[in-house]
C-alpha cells in the first residue's frame, strides 16, 4: 500500500485529492458525481455554468422550507428554514430586509444532482437579486472547511493535485470569502461552529 504524503504550505496541510476523497467517502458514504442541481423549492435551474446576465426565475418563497445538502431555497417573512444533518457541511442563511431568508446548504463534496461548493454562493446571490440584506449567518463544520472551497470545490482538483486541508478553524477566512462572493460587507457576516445535526433558523 502506497504511503500517503502530507505537506505544508503557508500553515495549511495539503493532502492528495484521492486521499481526501477516500477519507470523506469512508465517513459519509456520499457518491460524488457531476450532475444538474435542484433547488430546494422545486425549481430546476439550467446547467451548472457561471450565472447568466439575467437572473434565474425566482420561485415564490414558502413559510417553512427544508434545504438539503447542495440546495438553495427561500422562506418568506416569519418562515423557518431547516437544514438537516449538518455534520461536515456549512449553512449560509441570508436575512433579507423584508424579513425573508435565502438559505444554502453547502456540502464539502458535491451531492448527486445538487450544487457544488464553488457554485452555491453564486446561486444565493442570484436569488437575492436587488433585495436588501440585513445579515448573513454561516453555521456548521467550520473546522472542516478551507475558505477556498467556496471558490474552488474539491471536485475541481485534477488527479495528483494537492487539495488544501485546514489545520484549524478559519472563521475570519470563511466570513471574507462569503462576503466577497455575495457582494456584501464582511461586517454583515457571522460564522458559528455548529456541526451537530439538524439546524433550524427562524
Amino acid at each position: 500500500m502506497r504511503q500517503m504524503r502530507w505537506r505544508r504550505a503557508n500553515g495549511t496541510v495539503l493532502l492528495p485529492v484521492t486521499a481526501l476523497l477516500a477519507l470523506y467517502l469512508a465517513a459519509t458514504c456520499v457518491v460524488v458525481v457531476q450532475a444538474q442541481p435542484a433547488v430546494a423549492s422545486g425549481f430546476l435551474p439550467g446547467p451548472v455554468t457561471p450565472p447568466a446576465r439575467t437572473p434565474e426565475p425566482v420561485t415564490p418563497a414558502t413559510a417553512n422550507i427544508r434545504i438539503s445538502e447542495g440546495q438553495v431555497g427561500e422562506a418568506g417573512p416569519g418562515g423557518t428554514i431547516t437544514y438537516p444533518s449538518v455534520t461536515s457541511c456549512l449553512t449560509v442563511t441570508v436575512r433579507l430586509q423584508d424579513g425573508g431568508k435565502v438559505g444554502a446548504h453547502a456540502s464539502l463534496f458535491q451531492v448527486p444532482g445538487e450544487y457544488r461548493s464553488d457554485r452555491i454562493l453564486a446561486v444565493v446571490k442570484q436569488r437575492i437579486g436587488a433585495r436588501g440584506v440585513r445579515a448573513v449567518e454561516v453555521r456548521g463544520a467550520v473546522g472542516a472547511w478551507d475558505p477556498s472551497y467556496f471558490t474552488k470545490a474539491v471536485e475541481s482538483y485534477a488527479e495528483g493535485e494537492q487539495v488544501p486541508v485546514p489545520t484549524e478553524p478559519d472563521p475570519g477566512g470563511l466570513a471574507r470569502v462569503v462576503a466577497d462572493e455575495l457582494g456584501e460587507p464582511q461586517g454583515k457576516v457571522t460564522v458559528e461552529d455548529l456541526p451537530d445535526g439538524d439546524q433550524s433558523v427562524g
